[in-house]
């Protein structure tokens, strides 16, 4: 493979057990890709409910979320949901420190797969 192998992992579902599937496969894809000495890049993508994974209020997965952020695995949290949890709450809810805001989750799923991340929806 030439260049680093690149996934973008899609969660708009906010079971705790759909985030730990996803979180489980970006650790396996770690995992993997450093077994075989290829450089990865993973960005995990969060919108609709499924940016309670990085919720700081309510995450179960915080200590999850900063030991893969202390990998190659990147985490987006989509502007547009923030702003709707923000009529519905009175706020913006506060994120964890490895969370960047995109304006759109979805968008930004589409916008990564053109620049040729692999698509992977748990």
């Amino acid at each position: 493979m030439d260049g680093a192998v690149k996934v973008v992992i899609q969660l708009s579902e906010g079971e705790e057990a759909r985030m730990a599937q996803a979180l489980n496969n970006a650790a396996n894809l770690t995992r993997y890709y450093a077994e075989r000495g290829f450089a990865l890049v993973i960005e995990v993508v969060c919108f609709g409910p499924g940016v309670s994974l990085l919720r700081a209020d309510r995450t179960p997965f915080a200590a999850r979320v900063a030991e893969l952020a202390g990998r190659p695995v990147h985490f987006s949290a989509c502007a547009n949901t923030l702003h709707g949890l923000a009529q519905a709450e009175g706020a913006v809810p506060p994120l964890l420190p490895q969370a960047r805001v995109v304006p759109s989750g979805a968008a930004h799923v589409i916008e990564l797969q053109r620049a040729g991340y692999a698509y992977l929806r748990p």
